[in-house]
């Protein structure tokens, strides 16, 4: 299986996209990935990058990971419409489009969430990619076990069980409509 993931330093923290290879090799899928992240930047500007739209259309992906700007997310009418034309994209390669939903900041904590998850989970509705919920799951996670910190010391970005998280959930979502 070969997925592109397509984001910022949420994406690349921890060297996320090896941590998904890596779980996605432990249940039997062997898994390359390739990683487009540029920190601090969203979908506006990586559909102005010409290595984006090569990539997509002739790496030959099984499938492309999705991740937008985080903190903050912008106007998510850009959000909105740049992901609705990188998705197409990803359809037109025939690969599967999958939407990272990220995480608020620790200082806006769980009752930010629902925004940011709404903007996803509107895309995803208006375009029937998948979804992997990393910010829903993050807070699920962290009131189940309060004593791991799943945020680095900046209160943004994952600390490693942070990011072994979002592996998961992104391994768990890709391989549920995954055929061995």
């Amino acid at each position: 299986m070969r997925v592109l993931f397509i984001g910022n330093s949420h994406t690349y923290y921890n060297d996320m996209p090896h941590l998904f290879a890596k779980l996605c090799r432990e249940k039997g899928i062997e898994t390359e990935v390739t990683m487009l992240a540029h920190g601090g930047k969203g979908w506006d500007f990586h559909l102005e990058e010409p290595e984006v739209r090569f990539n997509i259309l002739y790496g030959g992906y099984d499938a492309v990971v999705l991740q937008h700007t985080a903190h903050p997310m912008g106007d998510l009418s850009v959000m909105d419409q740049c992901g609705q034309k990188l998705i197409q994209w990803v359809k037109d390669a025939g690969a599967r489009p999958v939407l990272y939903m990220t995480w608020t900041t620790k200082a806006d904590g769980e009752a930010a969430q629902p925004g940011m998850s709404n903007a996803y989970r509107k895309l995803q509705s208006e375009t029937g990619c998948e979804l992997a919920p990393v910010g829903e799951r993050w807070w699920t996670f962290h009131k189940e076990h309060p004593e791991i910190e799943l945020y680095d010391a900046d209160g943004q970005h994952a600390s490693p069980a942070g990011s072994k998280l979002a592996a998961s959930v992104l391994a768990e979502t890709i391989l549920l409509h995954t055929e061995v």
